[in-house]
């Protein structure tokens, strides 16, 4: 499914829709250039799951975890800065990836072959005048 979004308000719908399908287990990668609103997307996706605390970019801590809705835990990795994830980077991740939460990874091709690998596939990319396509892909 691919949608093109004009503003925040669209990206919050779509999230909010795969939210609604994710279940304990999923792992969501997010695909897309530097400000193409990877983060934004987790925000709403992880709202529509539960998640009451403000929901930021881990560009620098790496990795969050959030209590969501029914104590289901949302985690949300970004791997820009890691650049080549290593083994002993990924056991320090290990605390957040598992089978109790539903876990978003963006630039998860840094992470390639050593990150458990993506139920759904998120594409986003700029349309131009400020939309936003949305690609959404059970894999």
């Amino acid at each position: 499914m691919a949608e093109t979004v004009a503003d925040e308000a669209g990206t919050a719908r779509v999230a909010a829709a795969l939210a609604a399908t994710l279940r304990p287990g999923d792992v969501v990668h997010l695909v897309g250039d530097l400000g193409a609103g990877k983060t934004t997307f987790v925000r709403y996706a992880a709202a529509a799951l539960g998640v009451t605390e403000p929901v930021t970019s881990p560009t620098f801590a790496v990795a969050h975890r959030y209590p969501g809705r029914g104590g289901l835990p949302v985690a949300h990795l970004d791997l820009y800065r890691s650049r080549g994830v290593t083994a002993e980077e990924l056991a320090d991740l290990d605390a957040y990836l598992g089978e109790d939460a539903v876990v978003f990874v963006e630039w998860p091709e840094a992470g390639a072959g050593m990150l458990p690998p993506a139920t759904v596939q998120v594409r986003i990319h700029e349309a131009g005048d400020g939309r936003r396509t949305i690609a959404i892909q059970r894999v």
